[in-house]
């Protein structure tokens, strides 16, 4: 079986206009989605459905006042468990533009295999369910699951990120964590495509199996909940 590695690209963007913290993850995706229009195969990769293995975080340093500044330098991070993809970002996306920012520099380290005590979102994570009402829309999930059900469905989210990456199953009936714990005391509203995802910060405390391990490293590089590929659920690690 293949190695699994994490690949983090530090990227470092000159904004051509004003961008509010909340707009940041509709620019940030748009950058990235036309990046990947450039080449058929990854054109082809971003209009399939599927797990996109990949995850950004928020520009830095954080704005205080919550917009960040035109003509003004930030640097983004972007992970992904995905060597051809890691790659592909390497050829030009640090000369790639849109009408909100423009690349500069780039550089990618390989994430250390190390032991990891706990994981914890910088941005929201996202779990959509079916609503009580019938509407067949996808909503926020305290309408609709516990908390138990919550946590199981976050791992099964993870184990089935691990059999996309690594082509193999992984066994299941570990425990992943020793605690997990929501952050945030309400729903986090990011607008999105004329609507407002809720998410939620949360901590994970992780446990010394391999395989939890093994799941913890791979959310580093893929983010955990949904919408990975549109800046939610991107994570921060703490070693032993």
């Amino acid at each position: 079986m293949n190695q699994l590695n994490v690949y983090e690209i530090r990227l470092k963007i000159f904004l051509v206009q004003n961008i509010k913290q909340e707009c940041t993850y509709q620019v940030i995706s748009e950058f990235i989605d036309t990046y990947l229009a450039k080449k058929e195969e990854f054109l082809k990769f971003h209009e399939e459905g599927g797990f996109k293995l990949y995850c950004f975080d928020q520009p830095y340093p954080v704005e205080k006042d919550g917009i960040y500044k035109k003509d003004c330098i930030y640097t983004i991070r972007v992970r992904t468990v995905n060597q051809e993809l890691m790659q592909y970002f390497l050829e030009n996306l640090s000369n790639h533009y849109t009408d909100w920012m423009k690349g500069r520099t780039l550089n990618v380290r390989i994430i250390p295999r190390k032991m990891i005590s706990e994981i914890y979102s910088v941005t929201p994570v996202v779990l959509k369910c079916e609503e009580d009402e019938g509407t067949g829309k996808k909503g926020y999930w305290k309408k609709c699951l516990t908390f138990d059900q919550y946590e199981e469905r976050l791992k099964v989210n993870l184990i089935k990120k691990y059999h996309c990456a690594m082509n193999t199953k992984i066994e299941e009936d570990f425990s992943l964590y020793r605690q997990i714990e929501l952050t945030n005391h309400k729903p986090i509203a990011v607008p999105y495509k004329n609507i407002k995802l809720l998410g939620d910060k949360i901590c994970i405390l992780a446990e010394e199996n391999e395989q939890a391990q093994e799941l913890l490293y791979l959310a580093i590089g893929t983010g955990i909940g949904e919408n990975n590929a549109r800046g939610f659920g991107f994570v921060n690690y703490k070693y032993l």
